[in-house]
């Protein structure tokens, strides 16, 4: 355990000096490793996880999903999903910051990025609110937030590489997602209309609506079609998802040629992204199991396990301390590194935690919920001052905005995701039911 810890120190000194989080796990696993045993077999252990990895099928399914999200992204889907939305909400009091939550949920969703969503709807969805006097504070905020639903509402990226490792059925990942995920618009909701309701001055009565074309229309169909189709698949045990994924990109493919919004300029850089993207979270991934392989030869998670039997702690003590780690973490980390680094340790841990029935009897179960807690948690780490990912990311394409502006409005949706996060805690039955 000692040299478990020893080794978690020097990698978060190697990260806060800047070592890309995949490089320094690989490099602090194959080190350790090395020490502990042999270079022989430390070398031998570093080939075969980047071969296996490599060569994984299962890991296939990344690439195709953050395609199908790029090329979403590439066909200007968020403008009719910010109409459509609009045209639900805008002549409500804090109607465009609510469309904004519907249409960041809807397009995070497909295109399984948090940190996109933020991007692309702060070039949609802030310059309507700012042309009639919303509270930079209130859309800012309203963009940074709904940015986070991307991660956890299906196909969500961070679900796959969270089932990869710790091998759990992605689409029980998927579907356990979708009571929480619609949770959390339903409370970014609230959270609007009691900000607007305790300072109307922050968005003020508009009884125009952003207009909407057949090709918006169009777009929004396609995409609603695309999401039931997917997850109905995954549901009905039509495909895996795997081949959802693959069915997933050549129908987004379809469907921005349908609706003109992808010319082969846009498609280039659609998979330009997927391949830099892909690169980069399989070299995390890599790091990760290696980083993983030192840790459980070292014995840290049973040492973990030992120790909580021998102090007697309830279950629910165990998962609030880890979640109180999160929390903390997500002030420094951004959500995939911090993921990756956790995972491996805590995982084992929850494994062996004995709830003693209930929703949580079953063990696979208690797995699966796990999931949604760490994913929610995460969400809440990327517009969690002073790190914030989303923040930073709608401040680069918004330059204009003080960063201190947008946390200030982060600030009710913040509350409310701690709100969600109890309810996931305390009632198992919000991420099982649809099993």
């Amino acid at each position: 355990m000692t040299e478990s810890l020893i080794g978690i120190g020097v990698l978060l000194a190697l990260v806060f000096a800047r070592v890309p989080i995949g490089f320094a796990m690989a490099l602090v696993g194959g080190a350790g490793f090395a020490l502990m045993r042999n270079v022989e077999a430390a070398g031998a252990m570093i080939g075969t996880t980047v071969f296996e990895t490599g060569m994984s099928y299962t890991l296939s399914v990344l690439p195709l999903f953050i395609f199908m999200g790029n090329v979403l992204a590439q066909s200007g889907i968020a403008q009719g999903l910010f109409a459509g939305a609009d045209r639900i909400f805008g002549r409500m009091r804090g109607g465009l910051a609510l469309a904004t939550v519907i249409s960041c949920g809807g397009f995070s969703a497909v295109s399984g990025s948090s940190l996109a969503t933020a991007a692309t709807m702060s070039r949609v969805a802030l310059p309507p609110m700012r042309k009639y006097g919303y509270d930079d504070s209130l859309a800012s905020g309203a963009i940074a937030a709904g940015g986070t639903l991307g991660i956890l509402i299906p196909p969500s990226v961070i679900l796959i590489i969270y089932g990869l490792l710790t091998e759990s059925d992605i689409g029980d990942l998927f579907i356990a997602g979708l009571l929480p995920g619609a949770l959390g618009v339903l409370l970014y909701l609230l959270a609007v209309m009691v900000t607007v309701r305790l300072d109307p001055s922050r968005a003020p009565d508009v009884s125009e609506v952003v207009p909407m074309s057949r090709r918006d229309t169009v777009g929004v169909l396609g995409t609603l079609a695309l999401f039931i189709f997917i997850m109905g698949g995954i549901y009905g045990g039509v495909f895996t998802p795997i081949e959802a994924g693959g069915m997933g990109a050549l129908f987004a493919v379809l469907l921005a040629v349908a609706i003109r919004g992808l010319d082969w300029a846009g498609f280039r850089t659609a998979v330009r992204e997927t391949v830099l993207a892909t690169a980069m979270i399989f070299a995390i991934i890599i790091g990760a199991e290696i980083f993983s392989t030192f840790i459980n030869f070292a014995g840290l998670p049973m040492a973990l396990v030992d120790m909580i039997y021998e102090l007697d702690v309830s279950p629910w003590l165990v998962i609030g301390a880890m979640v109180a780690i999160y929390l903390v973490m997500g002030c420094v980390f951004e959500s995939l590194s911090m993921i990756l680094l956790t995972v491996p340790v805590f995982y084992p841990v929850v494994q062996q935690l004995d709830f003693g029935g209930g929703w949580l009897g079953n063990p696979d179960d208690v797995l699966i919920w796990f999931a949604i807690v760490v994913v929610v948690v995460t969400e809440i780490s990327l517009i969690t001052p002073p790190v914030g990912m989303n923040v930073f990311v709608m401040r680069s394409v918004i330059p204009d905005i003080e960063l201190m502006t947008v946390f200030r409005g982060v600030l009710p949706f913040w509350i409310a995701d701690l709100v969600r996060l109890a309810i996931l805690i305390f009632i198992p039955w919000f991420s099982l039911a649809l099993l």
